[in-house]
């Protein structure tokens, strides 16, 4: 964590519809291809694990995570534009994988664009391993589409 902020000021806390909008607008600013307000609907709905980071009250980023049966799988995590490289990023994935401990999940899957190397050094920081390429898998600008790297973590259980 980047010495300005204290994790004092920071807030951890579930999603709720009421915050979609602010997720949508920074959702936009992060990424060229955002998810929709419905993707973000339906994983509320089905249950997901969506999580709204606050820095002084103000929401600065967001996760979403499906846990089941002792695998979990990192759908999403993002920091609004201003506040990246400050160590943001690095404390939403160190409290999902907290998460998934308290839940007893051994191992935890993401994708990530290959092109993407700031997230793709930050999972290697928390020892996630690249297992495997989903050829094609992101739209992108540049060229017909871009593939995703999938990256597991496996963890022993502790009782």
């Amino acid at each position: 964590m980047n010495a300005v902020f204290s994790e004092s000021l920071l807030n951890f806390r579930p999603m709720d519809e009421n915050d979609l909008q602010q997720v949508i607008k920074i959702e936009k600013l992060a990424y060229l291809f955002p998810w929709t307000l419905g993707i973000f609907n339906d994983c509320l709905r089905v249950g997901y694990h969506a999580q709204i980071l606050e820095l002084e009250n103000e929401m600065i980023g967001y996760s979403v995570i499906s846990m089941a049966v002792g695998e979990a799988h990192i759908l999403n995590v993002c920091v609004h534009p201003n506040y990246q490289g400050h160590g943001f990023g690095a404390f939403i994935i160190e409290s999902l994988l907290k998460m998934t401990s308290a839940y007893q999940i051994d191992t935890v899957f993401l994708e990530v664009r290959a092109s993407n190397q700031a997230a793709i050094h930050l999972y290697n920081k928390f020892s996630f391993n690249q297992v495997g390429i989903r050829r094609r898998y992101y739209p992108c600008h540049q060229k017909e589409r871009e593939d995703a790297l999938v990256f597991a973590l496996t963890r022993p259980l502790t009782k």
